[in-house]
């Protein structure tokens, strides 16, 4: 698509009618297309990144012990912050859509949508959680089923599910909705550089969103994608490991096999990013999807088939029934014994999302050019929501059913076993089981290829197609803190990705908090909303006339009514009089007669 250049000013924040009516061609100037690489913000964030790589080579023990350490000091201290803050942004997001703002369409007025509705919706979801959800959908419910959750019994199947499907439909979805909905609405609306800086223009002012306080905001989107994505890339691997060793391809894979899966599939998507390929990589995102599909179709038809479907409306009831238990949860809760479990799954959830939202945020901004924001949110927090209580229905439903009939496929309790032990129970397990270690494969090198990706752009100004260098920069460092975590977790690899990410994300955070601010913010500043406000005055200035009018006509009524009545008993009055004069005569004859 061709884009004419945009006035600077545009780009600063102010707004162009030429881009809101429709007159002009809205997008990023041609200087964007071509900007050069920002170091104000690549030097920090690798800095940044390389310190924290080098740290866990060189002394992985303490790396890992200063991992814990401030994980346990971040949950008791800033813990509540991320539970408040985790469902704060549902209901903002919610409020915004079914605001005035929701109207507002993030292009011109006039515009339409760049892409068909079915297209949007399966970019987006590809978009999501691929590891994630292979990672934790057999796991996690039957973790909770086992062992309970924090006010709750083991075994209780409502509140396993119901926590689950918390973790992993509105409130993920609200955190990228609303990077998301910065971005698109800077980028095709205002005309602005497709950074999150530029979208704290409103608050912050232009001339802070391009100096210090801009890249720092810019330095922080790019440290926390890094480490979101790289604990992504440490489950993928943990998984694939697991897989070899179930499909009797490699016995008891260790370290420096799971460091050899990164290594070579960092080599397939640094590839992939080094082509300028953009089809390969949409064509490994549609056979994903394909996978998935296959994968879930299998377990579904091969599982318990009625137990499933039974659950798919049990988990989404359970989980609307627990809403604000779950989401009051904090370290107090159970007499104070929640924390630990806090800081294992939910809260190091909401910091797994945080860190990804720059990437899946300006993603799913990317790709929802001419929608409405009413149509944005609504469509981007519920389907990958309605998707994934599917997902987990398929099986954590199966796994807590195996469970309950005797067959359990608990093992040790190594959570990157049990999506394969799941499979071994199901006719042609090893060819499924391979397929999934191919899924995860693939997720892996799309994941990483397009994080780099979203990287190398918010490193260079917003730029559209970002320097291939710059890009494979941020896809070694991404691998390289992959394999630190791997290595300085050991065996305790999963909780060292964990801690970490929490870490990361954890200041990234208080961004996401501004923003919320800085859109509303926007958001009135915007001539549809103003043309709105401007009409509803006028509505209430008119209705207030026609009600100074009707209540000046409703006196005169009275007044007029007032007038009638007095004449109307003065006539009462008189009449009686004139009729007593005329008889009196006549009744005196008769009287005489």
């Amino acid at each position: 698509m061709d884009h004419k250049s945009i006035d600077p000013e545009v780009i600063l924040g102010d707004y162009d009618p030429e881009v809101l009516t429709g007159e002009g061609q809205l997008g990023m100037s041609d200087a964007t297309d071509n900007a050069p690489t920002d170091w104000r913000v690549v030097g920090p964030a690798a800095a940044l990144v390389l310190v924290v790589i080098l740290w866990g080579l060189i002394a992985p023990n303490g790396f890992a012990e200063f991992a814990s350490d401030a994980l346990g000091w971040i949950v008791d201290n800033l813990g509540w912050m991320f539970v408040l803050f985790g469902t704060v942004f549902v209901f903002y997001i919610l409020s915004i859509a079914f605001s005035r703002f929701g109207s507002i369409r993030l292009g011109r007025d006039d515009e339409e949508p760049e892409f068909s509705t079915p297209s949007w919706i399966a970019m987006m979801f590809a978009a999501g959680m691929g590891i994630g959800l292979m990672f934790y959908g057999t796991t996690e419910p039957l973790t909770f089923f086992r062992e309970g959750v924090p006010g709750s019994e083991p075994e209780d199947l409502n509140s396993a599910f119901a926590s689950t499907l918390f973790h992993w439909t509105l409130h993920p979805w609200a955190i990228y909705a609303i990077v998301g909905l910065a971005i698109a609405y800077g980028t095709f609306r205002m005309g602005r550089k497709q950074l999150l800086s530029s979208a704290f223009i409103p608050l912050i002012g232009a001339k802070r969103a391009e100096g210090w306080m801009g890249k720092t905001i810019d330095v922080l989107a790019i440290f926390a994608t890094v480490f979101g994505t790289a604990a992504s890339l440490g489950l993928g691997a943990l998984q694939i490991g697991s897989g070899m060793d179930e499909t009797g391809i490699i016995h008891n894979p260790g370290t420096p096999v799971l460091v050899g899966v990164v290594v070579i599939l960092s080599l397939f998507f640094l590839a992939s990013a080094a082509s300028g390929v953009g089809k390969g990589i949409q064509y490994i995102s549609n056979a994903n999807m394909v996978m998935a599909a296959v994968l879930g179709i299998f377990v579904l038809i091969a599982g318990p088939t009625v137990v499933i479907l039974n659950m798919i409306p049990t988990a989404f009831g359970s989980y609307v029934q627990e809403f604000f238990e779950m989401a009051a949860r904090t370290a107090d809760t159970d007499n104070g014994t929640a924390g630990k479990w806090l800081g294992t799954w939910t809260i190091f959830y909401w910091a797994w999302w945080v860190s990804w939202s720059p990437f899946v945020g300006m993603f799913i901004a990317r790709i929802s050019r001419g929608r409405t924001i009413r149509e944005f949110v609504s469509v981007v927090l519920l389907v990958p929501s309605a998707i994934t209580v599917i997902w987990f229905s398929i099986f954590g439903g199966t796994a807590v059913h195996l469970e309950e009939t005797g067959r359990s496929i608990w093992g040790d309790g190594d959570s990157t076993h049990q999506l394969f032990s799941l499979l071994k129970t199901m006719p042609g397990a090893q060819i499924f089981s391979i397929l999934a270690m191919i899924l995860l494969a693939t997720f892996f090198i799309t994941s990483a290829d397009s994080a780099s990706t979203v990287m190398g752009s918010m490193s260079q100004n917003g730029r559209i197609v970002a320097d291939v260098r710059v890009t494979c920069l941020w896809g070694v460092l991404t691998a390289a803190i992959g394999i630190v975590l791997l290595v300085s977790g050991g065996s305790d690899a999963l909780n060292n990705l964990q801690s970490v990410t929490i870490i990361a994300a954890s200041p990234f955070l208080l961004i996401i908090i501004a923003l919320m601010f800085a859109l509303v913010k926007g958001f009135r500043e915007d001539p549809v909303y103003l043309d709105h406000r401007e009409h509803r005055r006028f509505a209430l200035k008119l209705a207030r006339e026609r009600r100074v009018e009707a209540a000046h006509a409703a006196r005169q009524r009275r007044r007029a009514d007032k007038i009638r009545g007095k004449d109307r008993r003065s006539e009462q009055t008189s009449e009686p009089a004139t009729g007593d004069s005329s008889d009196g005569p006549s009744t005196a004859m008769t009287r005489a007669d």
